[in-house]
C-alpha cells in the first residue's frame, strides 16, 4: 500500500510517501510544496492544487492521510491553512484517493506511543521506525511522514478489527 501523508499548510505543505506492507514501512520520498509570500490568496491556492494534482498523478497513492487542523491563537493563519487544506482534500477526492484524517495527538500516539509526545520525540521515532540516517527535512516533510506512518500503523489495526468482526468471530466492528 502506498500512503501519501500530508501536513497541510499555506506557505508550506509537507508531503511524505510511504510503502507499507507486511508490517514494514519504507520511505519512498518526501518534500514540501511552497508558495511565495506576497502572492494573492487565489494564486497560492491554485499552486497548491496544481502541485497536489501532480503528486497524486505521479505517485498514485492508495490512500492519503491528512492531519486535522489545530487552531492556535492566530485565527487568521488558521483560516488560510483551512482554505489550503480544503484544496488538498479536493485534489485527493477528484483523483479518487481515499482520505483519512488524524488529529495531532493520534499521530503522536501512533508514532511515539504517547499522545502528548514532544515534536523531537516524534521525529526521532520517524527516523528509527523507517531506519533513516537523518530526520526528513524540512520539518513539514518530517511531519507528513509521521502522518503517513500513523495511517500505516492505524490502518493495519483497523483491518484486524474488521477481520475479527466477520460472522462467527464473536467480536464487533468499530464503525466511524
Amino acid at each position: 500500500m502506498r500512503i501519501l501523508g500530508i501536513d497541510p499548510g499555506f506557505a508550506i505543505v509537507g508531503f511524505g510517501l510511504l510503502e507499507s506492507g507486511g508490517g514494514v514501512q519504507r520511505l519512498v520520498t518526501c518534500g514540501a510544496i511552497t508558495t511565495p509570500a506576497g502572492e494573492p490568496l487565489p494564486s497560492r491556492l491554485a499552486q497548491i492544487a496544481d502541485d497536489m494534482d501532480t503528486l497524486l498523478e505521479r505517485f498514485r497513492p492508495d490512500a492519503m492521510a491528512v492531519e486535522e487542523l489545530f487552531f492556535n491563537n492566530n485565527i487568521t493563519t488558521g483560516i488560510s491553512v483551512a482554505q489550503a487544506r480544503g484544496v488538498i482534500l479536493l485534489s485527493a477526492q477528484r483523483a479518487g484517493v481515499p482520505i483519512f484524517e488524524y488529529s495531532p495527538s493520534q499521530v503522536k500516539q501512533a508514532v511515539a506511543g504517547y499522545g502528548k509526545a514532544e515534536k523531537r520525540q516524534v521525529m526521532a521515532m520517524v527516523k528509527r521506525l523507517l531506519g533513516l540516517n537523518a530526520v526528513p527535512k524540512p520539518d513539514d516533510a518530517a511531519d507528513a511522514v509521521a502522518i503517513a506512518l500513523c495511517h500505516a500503523r492505524s490502518f493495519t489495526s483497523r483491518l484486524s478489527l474488521l477481520d475479527s468482526a466477520r460472522p462467527g468471530s464473536g467480536r464487533y466492528a468499530v464503525r466511524r
